[in-house]
Formats: structure tokens, sequence, C-alpha cells
């Protein structure tokens, strides 16, 4: 079942659990989530960010349409980090669900223009729009990017931004960056700010940069109103981990249905702990 971002949030917020945000840039991940999550009862967001969707073209946003038209399971096809607003109308064509527009380098006052632009032609074809107050950090490994220094989100602010906009959630800085962190580098969730956001923001909340932060905090977050969490290099060194062992090991293989099995299974289970861990399993139910 295909839904926007609003209304499936709408339901986690309401229910207390948020829902997993997965980028699949490839048909063996998004098999492994979709298997996963149909086997759990779990939503799924399944995202796409700009630079993957130009290595995969609109072929694979049909084929995620098409995965989603077999289950009852909630799907929102998701555009991550939206990085102008053509990229997002290029979305929109393509059948996403829900889009990000990500201004959050940008002036508060611009960042409020070009979502507010994005929102204006997103509602109209029931396409709901997250965007982001704040910045994400980075680990120097991530596609998605962020910056060096985490600008956290102001709370008052944060009000003014989504009044102003009209957006449907918001992406929060609280601490959190893009990618696996180096050993030297030690995540620590700002959960204050996120109390503070939760008392006064009326739309649901979204936090990226969710890969190798540790498990009690984010299980916090999802009791403090996060509704969405993002996962991305998780899944991926998982997957990719055990294909470099599988190629190892066998030399010889060529077949991607020699090759991909055990490493799907390794994916499956990161998929799995994420779901447990956001409380999202046997949630399908809330929906009907």
């Amino acid at each position: 079942m295909l839904m926007n971002m609003k209304d499936l949030l709408a339901v986690a917020n309401k229910e207390g659990f948020a829902v997993p945000a997965f980028n699949v840039g490839s048909d063996q991940l998004l098999k492994s989530v979709m298997q996963k999550c149909k086997e759990l009862n779990s939503p799924v967001i399944l995202e796409m960010s700009p630079d993957e969707l130009e290595f995969v073209g609109e072929g694979m946003i049909k084929n995620m349409i098409y995965e989603a038209s077999k289950t009852e399971i909630p799907v929102v096809i998701h555009l991550d980090h939206g990085d102008t607003f053509d990229t997002v109308l290029r979305a929109i064509a393509a059948g996403f669900t829900s889009v990000m527009i990500d201004a959050s380098k940008m002036s508060y006052e611009d960042n409020i223009e070009i979502t507010k632009k994005v929102v204006e032609v997103a509602r109209p074809v029931n396409v709901s729009v997250e965007s982001e107050l704040g910045t994400i950090g980075q680990t120097g490994n991530s596609i998605e990017g962020g910056t060096s220094a985490i600008i956290y989100t102001d709370p008052k602010q944060a009000v003014d931004f989504v009044e102003k906009t009209g957006v449907d959630t918001l992406a929060v800085a609280i601490g959190t960056a893009h990618g696996i962190y180096p050993k030297d580098m030690k995540p620590a969730l700002r959960l204050d700010i996120l109390k503070e956001l939760n008392e006064i923001i009326t739309i649901p909340m979204v936090l990226h940069g969710g890969s190798s932060n540790k498990n009690e905090e984010l299980a916090e977050a999802v009791k403090n109103g996060i509704s969405k969490i993002n996962i991305s290099s998780d899944i991926k060194v998982a997957f990719y981990d055990k294909c470099r062992e599988v190629l190892n090991a066998n030399p010889g293989y060529r077949e991607p249905l020699e090759i991909y099995p055990e490493p799907m299974k390794a994916c499956k289970k990161v998929i799995e702990d994420k779901i447990r861990l956001f409380n999202s399993n046997d949630k399908v139910k809330y929906y009907y």
C-alpha cells in the first residue's frame, strides 16, 4: 500500500513508534528491506538520495512502486536530501510520494522560501514534504554529506519555521552524523533539545544519520517524538562486507544468484534489528 509521509507518520506519532527509512540503491537492498518488513509487519519508508536516483534512474522507482503495490504494508517512497527545486520536481514526476528539500546550509530566510515553494507544488498532488532545520554532521564516509560542525535545531525557531512553511515533517539536528562513525568519533545525542522540541512541535520529527548510534539513545529518541529514523550505511556495510567475504571464498562465482543470497541475509539481520529497536514491528494493524 503506497502512502505519503504525512499520513504514514501521523499514525506512528500517535502510537509511539518510529518508521525505519532505509536507503535502497539497488534491487537486492530493496528486496531485503521489503521481505523483512513483510515478515515483521512493519511499515517502511524506501529512500533514495539524489545521487542514488541519478545512478539507478526512474526505472528503479517503478520497481519500488511495484513492490509497494504487492503488499498491504504501508510504504512511502521518499526523496532523501533533495538538493534543488528541480531535483524535487524530478522525484515527484517519477512517482515519489514524499520529498525532502534540504536547504539547511542556506540562510534561515532562504530555507523558509524554498521549503514553501516545494510545499506549494507538492501538496496539490498529495506528496508530503520534509525539510531540515539545523545541520547534520558528517563522518567523511557517506554520500549524504553533512557539515563539519553540527548546528543544533533551535526549538523556538523550529516553531516559526513550521508555521511559515507548512512543512509536513521536520528533520531535527540533535547531534547525529551521516555515515559510520570512526573509532575516534563518539556520537552523543542532545536528548534535552529533542524533549523541548517534542513539547512544542506539532508535526512528526525525523532523525537523520541513524546508523551506528547507540541503541539506547535511538530508543530514547523514539520515546521523545522521533517518528522516522534514516538508516543507510548500516545495511550497506552488512551487505557489502558479506559480498566481499563470499567473493573472496568463491573466486569463481559470477552469477548474482550465487553471490547475493548470503549478503541479503546479513542485510536482513540489520533491518530486523532496526525495526525492533524502533518498535515498528507488528504496527501495520494501526493503518487499517
